[in-house]
């Protein structure tokens, strides 16, 4: 069964998706879709051919998404919060031929990087495609197993984005593991993601989970922000909410400081994206009387492998592993650590991509016979529980014993004065490795000086002293990627910047 057909399986007549303040009926999407097709299929796009959708998410993104995939071509999803130098490579890096973009797009992209674009021999706007009316007949081959039907790029937290290519048979097997057995949806379920559709977790949220199963999408072209959030909350009220941690931490702000957050319809919330402080997902229960579902995905995997369950949440876990899936945690010389020990995890899956595309080198260091390598050190309890203990490439040993970011990030979490917190290895006079942590306080004017003193006693009393930072840096935001995922890298190249600069 290929996408087109999965989707339209259910009743015509029923709510697709809500946007711009209309709903749209999977009817009135199947005859959009097709006339969507059909234009693709006049413009000479052939099996194999690259589409870039450069479209923010609106039933256009997914009636594109669907006709590529269906037709046998590759959709190519990009982020339209890049600036567009990192757009135009992503479409070189591609080799798309067709990029189907928003209006503003169409004069400005094919002339921003020409260098890059070699390879695009069409730019088209959705608006200005011919759809005049639903074509007779369109052929949708079935998919094949061994062939790409989308490829998604990562956000980047290490700095290189690289295409996960997947099949058709990825997006079905996520809705079978992830969504069946956490999210149990119900065609009269509303759900609202503030993760965008580029991305694999947004892909599942706001398309493909709800869209496979009968239920709504709530699609918001405006930037998520806490005030549009709340907004969207009270017009549309979703049923399934899903954010990263930051997210749900301005939120809380938001609601605290601002305007209160009518949560009063949501019988579920979800994050993923980088590990939810467990005193973050007490809160957000405490407040709103929700449950938050932390889990762990990847682009690699294209949804979460693991997750907590409604009724059964551990703060401060990723959950259990997901039906589905095989995990194994092993040490730096690739032995099977044992209950408690941290390891390095190497998932599993039906769901995996095929590899990076045109990337063979990291290809290879990645997807190891039928394993994905995930690069996070994670431990398991005795009950089934799996905790984030940080990145393997964030992690760093001082005192000779290994830090984990995460660790350290969740006691600062805890003093009231601290809003958000990263942890990186910085060095000391002598060269050798120590924690620095950059903290962005709750009030713009404290005394960074009593700040640090507390910072420092609480640490003090809660860490060993190879954990505690050396060093605070208190700072007005962190780095992000568009997915909420903090950018340590950033934070190491701006202690090097400063230690060249003294030196």
């Amino acid at each position: 069964m290929n996408l087109f057909e999965a989707v339209f399986a259910h009743d015509l007549a029923a709510p697709a998706i809500h946007f711009g303040g209309r709903e749209i009926s999977y009817g009135e999407l199947r005859s959009a879709t097709l006339q969507l097709a059909a234009a693709i299929t006049s413009l000479g796009v052939e099996r194999g051919d690259r589409v870039a959708l450069l479209l923010h998410d609106s039933p256009e993104f997914i009636e594109a998404f669907i006709a590529t995939c269906s037709l046998g071509a590759i959709a190519v999803p990009i982020n339209m919060a890049l600036p567009l130098e990192e757009q135009c490579s992503i479409l070189h890096n591609s080799g798309a031929t067709l990029a189907l973009v928003e209006p503003d797009l169409c004069s400005t992209l094919p002339t921003h990087a020409p260098e890059k674009l070699r390879f695009l021999e069409k730019t088209l706007s959705v608006e200005s495609l011919p759809r005049d009316q639903e074509p007779e007949s369109i052929e949708f081959p079935a998919p094949s197993d061994c062939e790409p039907a989308f490829i998604l790029y990562t956000s980047g937290s290490t700095g290189e984005p690289k295409g996960a290519m997947h099949r058709q048979a990825d997006i079905f097997y996520t809705n079978q593991t992830y969504c069946r057995e956490v999210l149990r949806l119900k065609p009269h379920d509303r759900l609202f993601s503030s993760s965008r559709l580029p991305f694999a977790y947004g892909l599942g949220n706001s398309f493909t989970f709800p869209l496979l199963n009968g239920a709504i999408s709530i699609l918001c072209r405006e930037k998520p922000a806490p005030d549009v959030i709340g907004r969207t909350f009270v017009e549309c009220r979703p049923t399934i909410f899903f954010g990263v941690p930051v997210v749900y931490n301005l939120l809380l702000e938001h609601h605290r400081h601002k305007e209160p957050l009518d949560c009063s319809s949501l019988r579920l919330c979800v994050s993923a994206g980088e590990a939810l402080p467990a005193h973050l997902g007490e809160e957000w229960e405490k407040t709103f009387g929700v449950q938050l579902l932390d889990g762990i995905g990847s682009t690699e995997m294209l949804h979460m492998f693991m997750s907590n369950h409604e009724n059964a949440v551990r703060y401060g876990s990723s959950g259990k592993l997901l039906e589905g899936y095989q995990a194994r945690l092993v040490d730096e010389n690739g032995e099977p650590t044992p209950d408690d020990i941290e390891g390095n995890l190497w998932i599993k899956g039906d769901s995996a991509a095929l590899g990076y595309w045109e990337k063979p080198e990291q290809s290879t260091r990645t997807f190891v016979d039928g394993w994905v390598r995930t690069g996070d050190l994670y431990r398991r309890d005795a009950q089934g529980f799996w905790f984030h203990m940080g990145r393997s490439d964030d992690c760093f040993k001082s005192s000779g014993q290994w830090v984990s970011p995460v660790e350290v990030e969740g006691v600062l979490l805890r003093h009231p004065q601290v809003a958000r917190a990263a942890v990186v290895e910085d060095f000391d006079g002598g060269g050798l490795p120590c924690p620095c942590a950059f903290v962005v306080a709750q009030e713009l004017e404290s005394d960074s000086s009593r700040l640090e003193q507390d910072l420092r006693e609480s640490l003090a009393a809660a860490l060993p002293r190879f954990k505690q930072p050396r060093r605070y840096v208190l700072v007005s935001e962190l780095p992000y990627t568009a997915t909420g995922k903090i950018q340590r890298f950033k934070l190491r190249q701006s202690l090097r910047a400063s230690a060249s600069k003294a030196s």
